[in-house]
């Protein structure tokens, strides 16, 4: 051990250099070289532990099989890895926005879940990670609420805007609707119309998997970004309250 550690504060600044608060430790038999710490690393770890920790956590929705449609709507906006059905899927949405940039390299780090949609909008950002097996999905995740200090419980409670089953849409809607809505599949004249909308908006996903895990319907329209999420599905009557039953029981569940 050498003179680092018996000189007084004053001595152990360098040129502009961080005050060493560790103590150098001579290279043994072995190879080993020391480490020294600085006060400035100290407080640079703590900051950014800190910083990570004061990501809030708006969203966390958690889907065990991705359904045919719902999948294939996903694939329409997605710029990274495509969603395959069947594949578990976690849509993650936090805030400040430019957060999601850190929680994203979090979750790639933890496991091997491919990154399918990271969006940062003018609040808040959102993440969709997908992987065949469950436990991968999840583990990302798990590492993810540990980093930022959070649980699933204390993310954001959903709640309803908007919920209406429009019963026979006119021909005139439905052209509408669908010239404003290209991604997912048309609605055709006389078929019904189940539309939520949500506040965080990814809720939206686990209401449009449930719906389509419940009944024949058809999946028009799923926005899961943004200030409101929004779902429109649509299909028979009988089909169309089915599905809403469904969905309206999965937001029942977030909010447990």
């Amino acid at each position: 051990m050498n003179r680092f550690a018996g000189l007084e504060i004053r001595e152990r600044r360098g040129d502009a250099s961080s005050l060493v608060t560790g103590t150098e430790v001579s290279p043994q038999a072995s190879g080993a070289s020391c480490v020294i710490t600085t006060d400035s690393e100290i407080s640079r770890v703590a900051r950014q532990t800190s910083h990570v920790q004061q990501i809030e956590l708006r969203t966390y929705v958690f889907l065990d099989s991705l359904q045919p449609q719902l999948a294939a709507y996903m694939g329409t906006v997605s710029q990274g890895f495509l969603p395959i059905p069947g594949d578990a899927c976690l849509w993650m949405e936090v805030s400040p926005g430019m957060a999601v940039h850190r929680v994203t390299d979090i979750a790639l780090k933890a496991s091997n879940v491919r990154l399918g949609q990271m969006v940062v909008e003018r609040a808040f950002g959102s993440l969709a990670l997908y992987h065949r097996d469950q436990s991968t999905v999840l583990h990302s995740g798990d590492v993810v609420l540990d980093a930022i200090g959070s649980t699933v419980d204390r993310r954001s409670s959903c709640e309803v805007s908007w919920t209406e089953v429009i019963r026979a849409i006119t021909p005139d809607h439905a052209v509408l609707i669908n010239r404003q809505n290209r991604r997912g599949s048309m609605i055709e004249a006389g078929m019904s119309m189940f539309i939520l909308e949500t506040e965080p908006a990814g809720y939206v996903l686990i209401a449009a998997n449930e719906a389509e895990k419940a009944s024949n319907i058809t999946v028009v329209d799923v926005k899961g970004v943004g200030a409101f999420g929004r779902l429109t599905l649509a299909g028979k009557e009988g089909d169309v309250e089915e599905a809403a039953a469904a969905a309206m029981r999965a937001i029942d569940q977030i909010n447990k």
